[in-house]
């Protein structure tokens, strides 16, 4: 006999177009019925554009949240005898805080389970950067998860097929239906993962201005609001930063290349915004460990935070002193007058990468890791006619012309004394207890 279903997908679309509330026991069927295959495709787009357009009360978002976790596995670390951390950036163009700020707190003792993705579209995917690292592999079971952050504190790899299996499928849903940038949909697809993945302690980093996936700085507020109420909610100790992405981070945007860049960071040096961000990060994520009192930038100077990373990518196959793949062709921009760089449009720059190989478009397409983009002047600096502004990397020349077709006009060169516009102080807000 064919089981009796407790509620009708229809009743509960009406309900949210009509800006009606559902209840936690409609919203934990919907996401279950969907899972399973009972609630169509076509039924879903219509309530998340329903969502969209309405939007949900706190209340509702936390039970979508639980229920996405409840549609799978939910990780434990207690065994491990220490506090676990981690941090979750909304992406932006030339991103790489992840690959220096895992080692780094891991020296301090606290677990950093960091669970990452790969890149779609103009945001660089952490994993693909690692695997330019010739022999790293993301794919670990869970014992190896536990043995590393065990042994060596922290662990960068691809989160497993059972945690959320939900928001796996209500995001590719959302992709192709216009209703990616809802708040309620984005905070929960997020944060059920977090809170899934088990960690004690998150800290999100959410990016505003031209890069981001959100570029309204008040929208990115609502959106770290909504995911610090449901961190803590969930018992999970939260903060946020919000953090501008109006210029580029740093002076790389690729694969290969920020891996050699965050090797810098680890190593004392490297780009100042880089270094600023990773130290306040690694602060925020110890703070909520218990730990905050560390001196975080003596690890990164002393060699503390690099012998963490060199362990981690052996740990994972990789070699830390191999050769990273270098293009076979190169493009250099000069400038063409005196004067001072006033501005640097990130998105620009991240779609130009993208079309120099670094990114893909749809999942199932490779990274070109040896392409991307160096820059050798950030908006502030002083330039010199003839001087190189930035390199454009590619395995193909061909892909040239459509990269620097993209950049032309996202940056100016100007007189001194010129407003520069590069957004603002690099983190705008904290929000958190």
């Amino acid at each position: 006999m064919t089981a009796v279903e407790a509620f009708d997908a229809v009743d509960l679309i009406r309900t949210k177009r009509d800006r009606g509330e559902l209840s936690t026991d409609q919203i934990g069927w919907l996401v279950d019925a969907y899972t399973r295959g009972y609630v169509a495709d076509e039924q879903m787009s219509a309530m998340t554009m329903a969502i969209f357009l309405n939007g949900m009360t706190r209340r509702e978002i936390r039970d979508l949240t639980m229920a996405m976790i409840a549609s799978g596995e939910r990780m434990d670390f207690s065994g491990l005898g220490k506090p676990t951390t981690d941090k979750h950036s909304t992406g932006g163009v030339g991103d790489k805080i992840t690959l220096p700020l895992m080692p780094l707190v891991a020296a301090f003792g606290v677990a950093v389970p960091q669970l990452s993705g790969r890149g779609l579209g103009h945001t660089g995917g952490t994993l693909d950067k690692l695997e330019s690292i010739p022999g790293w592999r993301a794919e670990l079971s869970n014992d190896e998860m536990f043995a590393q952050l065990r042994d060596i504190g922290g662990v960068i790899c691809a989160a497993g097929a059972g945690l959320a299996p939900a928001d796996k499928k209500l995001y590719a849903l959302r992709d192709i239906t216009g209703t990616v940038e809802a708040i309620p949909l984005i905070a929960s697809s997020i944060m059920s993962k977090k809170i899934a993945e088990g960690t004690g302690a998150l800290v999100l980093d959410v990016k505003f201005g031209s890069g981001a996936f959100l570029q309204d700085i008040e929208r990115s507020r609502e959106l770290a609001r909504t995911m610090v109420e449901l961190g803590e909610d969930a018992g999970v100790a939260t903060s946020a930063l919000l953090t501008n992405m109006s210029v580029p981070l740093g002076l790389t945007i690729g694969n290969a290349n920020e891996v050699r860049e965050s090797v810098e960071v680890l190593a004392g040096g490297g780009p100042a915004d880089i270094r600023e961000l990773t130290v306040a990060l690694a602060r925020e994520m110890l703070a909520l460990a218990g730990r905050p009192d560390e001196d975080v930038e003596a690890a990164l100077d002393d060699g503390r935070a690099m012998d963490t990373w060199r362990a981690a990518i052996r740990a994972q196959g990789g070699d830390p002193d191999a050769d990273l793949p270098v293009a076979k062709e190169q493009h250099v921009v000069t400038a063409d007058r005196d004067g001072v760089l006033v501005r640097q449009e990130a998105l620009p720059f991240g779609i130009a990468a993208w079309r120099l190989g670094a990114g893909r478009a749809r999942k199932e397409d490779p990274v070109q890791h040896a392409a991307g983009i160096d820059l050798h002047a950030k908006p502030g600096d002083a330039v010199r006619q003839g001087q190189p502004l930035f390199t454009l990397h590619a395995d193909e020349p061909a892909r040239f012309a459509r990269a620097l077709e993209v950049v032309e006009g996202a940056w100016a060169i100007g007189d001194a004394g010129d407003e520069v516009h590069d957004g603002g102080p690099l983190i705008a807000d904290r929000i958190g207890r």
